[in-house]
């Protein structure tokens, strides 16, 4: 059964918020009804149940004994002015993984319960201090490992993508009033809008959910990293290059034919993006076995990267089965990479009819001395830029939200249809209402606990 929010429990939890492991600082995060009061069990120093909101105090965390455990700094933060919308007291302590787990047995004595994965997160939801667009973003923001992702991540955790859903919901708002209007006043000869008008509106409605829909594949690119597969003939390099791309002898490199058997992968941060690259198997006839299942995979590769970089040896003739793979990836950009120009025999000369057919980028470099190479970042950039949407700040980045927006606009076309067929009202306010429900899906106003539990789970312990 649907509902508006999970139910808020009324005990009191705690968790170390910082990451795992030894370091200068750890800070174990409580937040409930009784956070204040269990904290001050545990403290010797400044009276938690008189201070103020977001103040700081220094003094001292006592054991389950009231033996000093450490010097540490409580912070207090009252609902609902918090993170979670609770009573927190954040106690920051030296970061020695002995003293974390004793200060959480301590705390667990005074009261309180380990939290569980996304808890904090979650009852932060729960108390409508987030958005379930903004509590998933907190994850994105955790995770992001480029510039670009950050910059999605702050962007939804901000609200710009909530605020922009309440847009999309009023605009639904309007055009359900208009069909209820017409739908009460059918008998009377009053018109509160053309159908073309509310043609108009749903088209113009539908267009922004696809569009949101569709930047899907833009936004969880630029989250997990850009998929970038390297192929080409065996010996062309790609090995060479992924070494160069990534900084590290990551693949094994020899002048053997069919070296590489398998995909190997490594990432590189380039400008605000992280690329993933994907080194293949030398494209070629082969009767050998193992070599052949590298090949199939380096197709496969080939086919769902979304830049791929046609390496070729600029001191031969260019390779039709790498050419053909290439042509055959329509949805991905095509960089041509003009290999070993440092050697004597180095032409590119028949490589620039090729770039053409295929109208890529040819990028002249040597993988061997790094000449070019920088070159080669700047196309990567300027192939996942030229698509327009990166800049965004409304990318969606999960595919929760995606499936949403795709029935929300897939019961929009069907209210299009509906309206250019002469379709009843009735039905099209039927589907009006189901464009509602994915929308608020998408938001969170309408979910379900197996949804909530799925999305807070992959949320570490202390957040």
């Amino acid at each position: 059964m649907a509902t508006t929010q999970n139910t808020i429990t009324t005990d009191t939890i705690c968790a170390i918020s910082t990451p795992h492991g030894t370091g200068g600082i750890a800070v174990a995060r409580i937040s409930g009804p009784q956070a204040i009061q269990n904290a001050g069990k545990i403290w010797q120093g400044t009276n938690l149940a008189t201070a103020q909101s977001h103040s700081a105090h220094l003094g001292t965390i006592l054991d389950t004994d009231n033996r000093p455990l450490d010097q540490g700094i409580a912070t207090i933060y009252r609902s609902p002015r918090s993170y979670t919308g609770e009573d927190t007291v954040e106690l920051s302590v030296h970061g020695s993984l002995w003293i974390q787990r004793e200060l959480l047995n301590t705390l667990c004595h005074a009261g309180c319960r380990i939290a569980e994965p996304g808890e904090f997160t979650r009852r932060a939801f729960s108390n409508r201090r987030l958005s379930l667009t903004q509590a998933e973003a907190v994850a994105d923001m955790i995770a992001s490992s480029s510039r670009a992702a950050h910059r999605i991540a702050i962007n939804h955790l901000r609200g710009n993508f909530t605020q922009r859903l309440n847009q999309l919901h009023q605009n639904l708002l309007q055009l359900a009033s208009l069909i209820e209007l017409e739908l009460d006043f059918s008998e009377e000869e009053v018109e509160f809008a053309s159908r073309q008008q509310l043609h108009q509106l749903a088209t113009e409605l539908k267009h922004e959910l696809q569009h949101l829909s569709d930047s899907y594949r833009t936004g969880a690119a630029i989250k997990q990293g850009i998929p970038v597969a390297i192929i080409g003939a065996t010996n062309a390099g790609k090995s060479s290059l992924l070494n160069t791309l990534v900084g590290d002898q990551r693949a094994i490199v020899s002048d053997i034919h069919g070296t590489t058997r398998d995909i190997v992968e490594d990432s590189a941060e380039i400008g605000d993006y992280l690329f993933r690259f994907l080194d293949t198997a030398g494209l070629r006839h082969t009767t050998d076995t193992i070599e052949q299942i590298g090949i199939e995979r380096s197709l496969q590769a080939a086919h769902s990267a979304r830049i791929i970089l046609l390496v070729a040896d600029a001191t031969t003739r260019p390779d039709p089965q790498a050419i053909d793979t290439a042509r055959n990836s329509p949805d991905a950009h095509i960089i041509l990479v003009a290999n070993k120009t440092d050697l004597p025999r180095a032409d590119t000369a028949p490589l620039l009819h090729t770039a053409r057919e295929l109208s890529a980028p040819l990028v002249s470099l040597s993988a061997a001395t790094g000449a070019g190479i920088d070159t080669l970042r700047r196309a990567l950039v300027s192939a996942i830029e030229s698509e327009g949407d990166t800049g965004s700040e409304l990318l969606v980045t999960n595919a929760r939200q995606a499936q949403a927006l795709q029935r929300a606009a897939d019961s929009t076309a069907r209210v299009i249809s509906g309206l250019e067929t002469g379709l009843s009202g009735d039905f099209i306010a039927q589907d009006l209402r189901q464009t509602m429900h994915y929308l608020s899906e998408v938001s969170g106003e309408i979910t379900t606990p197996d949804i909530l539990q799925n999305i807070f789970t992959r949320f570490c312990i202390g957040k």
